[in-house]
């Protein structure tokens, strides 16, 4: 059963979350990519449900929030709704509301960087999983960003026409305010190699066999003091909707030995 709530973040801003699996159970934060939500990254393709149907440690409990800007979360346009790192500050705010002290984190994309930035700011998750991230996409967070940027903002006239048309009809799809897009965008914090070789949980950095859209995943492993670098079929986008996504993420999480 899936339970969706609400809360208000730091600043007032309301957060959609959806919970799944046993009340009781091990807390999985699971945190999606940029231009989608919970919904399309994590509980359609059977990915939440994987999780929290594992049966190690009597079970898991998935909490899945709708970033700022997306899904059943609040999209504000003002652009002093978007500080530095507000997403990060958003999940600090929920595991706060939650009163969670022991959880794994689990990101894709943009909620993989967005997990990233919670362990700079001295977030300590159990176990750590970034999906369809590389070391470039951490350390030039601008680089990516501008694309997207040039995208929302000239559609068929930017600099990369499908991709200009790609975003727009992902937003479309999605019903977001481009405004809350380039909100997210401009809340971008790079992160330094040295921040990087600091995170010395075990994580597992994962992404399909086409997918370098933000980086080397072995790059990135090889940068962490205890991280594993894995490739699944796909690219950026199909990636998450492969079963091998499932498997390696409730494989990891559930292997004692980190």
């Amino acid at each position: 059963m899936t339970d969706l709530h609400r809360f208000q973040s730091f600043d007032g801003v309301s957060i959609g979350y959806r919970v799944l699996g046993d009340p009781a159970g091990w807390p999985t934060l699971m945190l999606h990519g940029f231009l989608a939500s919970a919904e399309t990254n994590w509980f359609l393709p059977g990915i939440a449900a994987a999780v929290a149907g594992s049966l190690a440690n009597g079970g898991r409990r998935v909490i899945a929030p709708d970033l700022r800007g997306h899904g059943r979360s609040d999209a504000p346009t003002d652009p002093a709704a978007w500080p530095r790192d507000v997403l990060a500050l958003d999940q600090a705010a929920l595991i706060a509301h939650l009163h969670l002290r022991d959880y794994d984190l689990v990101g894709y994309s943009l909620g993989a960087r967005t997990a990233v930035r919670m362990l700079v700011r001295g977030a300590r998750p159990r176990k750590l999983v970034l999906g369809g991230m590389g070391d470039s996409g951490l350390m030039a967070a601008g680089a990516r960003a501008a694309m997207f940027e040039d995208s929302i903002r000239h559609g068929d006239a930017a600099k990369d026409p499908r991709a200009g048309r790609r975003v727009h009809a992902m937003m479309a799809a999605g019903g977001l305010k481009p405004e809350a897009m380039l909100g997210v965008l401009a809340s971008f914090v790079a992160t330094s190699a040295e921040e990087i070789a600091a995170i010395d949980v075990p994580t597992l950095v994962v992404a399909g066999q086409r997918d370098d859209d933000n980086g080397s995943v072995e790059g990135l492993a090889a940068m962490m003091p205890d991280a594993r670098g894995v490739r699944i079929p796909g690219d950026h986008l199909s990636a998450v909707m492969e079963p091998a996504l499932a498997g390696v993420i409730t494989s990891f999480l559930e292997d004692s030995g980190g």
